[in-house]
This record gives structure tokens, C-alpha cells and sequence, in this order.
């Protein structure tokens, strides 16, 4: 019976949590990515960029004021350092591809590796 030596378990394990953990679902983020999210801000008090201001709300003074202040805020926070910079960044995240694309990348790195694995174990038998 068949057993993978030390290198080729490396290469099983690395493969297999790289398709975990980058494999997105559905909807929604993947796993690696809600990782990078929460570990970025893990008590979420980064401010987050605020949404544009509704088109019927650009009459109200104190609602503009609001908004205003919020943007001011998230910038000064953003311009404070490279560290926040990157935190604020890795805040909001997604992943890079569309899902479908994703899943196919990932699925080639799973053949391509699974073809690597059994090619260095013909290297060993002869």
C-alpha cells in the first residue's frame, strides 16, 4: 500500500489548506478572507468609509455635517500611519476573483499538485 513520504505529505498538506481556506462559497467571502478581514479589525473600531450621501439628503445641513465629519474621521485615521492604512485595507477586503473564476484556480492547483505528488513518487520507486 501506498504511503506518501515526508516531502510529499508537505506538498498533501499545503494544498489542502490552501483549498480550504481560499475556496469561496456561494456568496460571501472565503474563508482566508474573513480571516484577513476580522484579523485586520478584531474589535471594529476602524472607521469604515462612509456611502455616498443620498441624492435627497444633500439639502440637509446637519446630515451633510454628519456625513462630512465621518469622511474626515476615516481619512485622518487612513493618512495616520501605514500600519492603519493596511489594517483599513484588509478591513474591507474581498476576494480577489469572482467565485466561479476562484474555484477553478484553486481546482488546477489541486490537480496540478496531486500530478507533482504521484510524479515524485515515480522519482523515489526507480
Amino acid at each position: 500500500m501506498w504511503q506518501p513520504n515526508t516531502a510529499q505529505w508537505r506538498i498533501i498538506w499545503i494544498v489542502a489548506l490552501l483549498l480550504i481556506l481560499g475556496w469561496p462559497p456561494d456568496q460571501g467571502r472565503s474563508l482566508a478572507i474573513k480571516a484577513a478581514n476580522w484579523l485586520a479589525d478584531p474589535t471594529n473600531s476602524l472607521p469604515a468609509l462612509p456611502a455616498q450621501l443620498p441624492i435627497g439628503l444633500d439639502d440637509n445641513g446637519d446630515a451633510v455635517a454628519a456625513h462630512d465629519a465621518e469622511e474626515t474621521e476615516y481619512y485622518r485615521q487612513y493618512a495616520s500611519s501605514g500600519m492603519t492604512r493596511l489594517r483599513m485595507t484588509l478591513k474591507v477586503a474581498t476576494d480577489p476573483f469572482d467565485p466561479s473564476t476562484e474555484r477553478q484556480i484553486l481546482a488546477g492547483i489541486g490537480i496540478l499538485s496531486a500530478l507533482a505528488v504521484w510524479r515524485f513518487n515515480e522519482r523515489t520507486r526507480t
